[in-house]
């Protein structure tokens, strides 16, 4: 036996059945030695219980020592396996199932993959550390098929870090019967963003670009200004645009500033992604 496949006896039933199942879903397996689909399915949920490795709790109940345990929970046929849930019975079946059946069942009820990586990030939404949050929830949301509320989650955390083109984006995607209150309210939170963007000093220097569109000094001051306000984007573009014109600009220090933003975006960022392939085209 191991800590995810137990024998159950009168001494720990109420511990493995009960009390476990409020920790985690337990799935109890009514056998005896007589019964030949029985040991067809046994080897079959062990398999399973071996693969989540303690996801849940395999329970194996010998039908003939514990006929009262038996008794209690209603089994007429063997096999028969139950899913327990808070102390209740809240799934299973009777006779030998195929493993997709099995899984099916199963998957109801274990946590997915993606649910750490939502904890994970929610602890770091409610210190207000974003940028850690950022790759979990990208993760998460493409592991899960991007979920839309996982999508809402991804967008509210874009919008905060001034990633206002990737929000969209995700917003764009959610499915017309996901967009509920909480969409319109990122929808609104988008739209005043937009509005509020642009400081005063990028206003200054997008107005002396476009009165001397050569200026590369300004380009570059422009860049970091972006770059510091979060509008990693229209920095990126800027920095590959000067790059263009100059490829040593101020002793490499366009190079370095595009580098150093692509960095801070983190690996799978699909702008980092974009920015860094061009930026390897352009040198190499």
């Amino acid at each position: 036996m191991t800590d995810y496949i137990v024998e159950i006896t009168e001494q720990n039933a109420q511990q493995l059945l009960i009390d476990e199942s409020f920790k985690r879903p337990v799935v109890v397996d009514f056998w005896a030695e007589w019964c030949a689909p029985c040991k067809t399915l046994m080897p079959l949920l062990e398999k399973l219980a071996h693969e989540f490795a303690g996801a849940f709790l395999l329970a194996k109940v010998n039908a003939d020592e514990q006929q009262m345990l038996a008794s209690q929970l209603g089994v007429r046929n063997l096999p028969t396996v139950m899913v327990l849930r808070e102390g209740q019975p809240v799934d299973g079946f009777s006779g030998a199932q195929p493993e997709s059946v099995i899984r099916e069942m199963l998957e109801k009820y274990l946590p997915k993959p993606w649910d750490a990586l939502l904890e994970q990030a929610r602890v770091h939404i409610e210190s207000a550390n974003y940028s850690d949050a950022l790759p979990l929830l990208r993760q998460a949301y493409s592991d899960s098929g991007e979920r839309g509320d996982i999508g809402l989650e991804l967008a509210r955390v874009l919008i905060e870090l001034k990633r206002l083109d990737n929000a969209e984006s995700i917003l764009q995607a959610i499915p017309l019967a996901e967009q509920d209150q909480l969409y319109r309210e990122l929808s609104a939170q988008l739209d005043l963003a937009r509005e509020a963007a642009l400081s005063p000093e990028i206003e200054t220097l997008q107005t002396m670009l476009n009165e001397n569109p050569d200026d590369l000094d300004a380009m570059f001051k422009l860049a970091v200004q972006f770059s510091q306000e979060n509008h990693h984007k229209e920095a990126l573009e800027l920095l590959y645009l000067l790059l263009q014109r100059d490829k040593e600009y101020n002793e490499g220090s366009a190079k370095k500033t595009m580098v150093e933003i692509i960095t801070t975006l983190g690996k799978g960022d699909p702008l980092a992604t974009e920015f860094q392939r061009k930026l390897f085209g352009l040198l190499y």
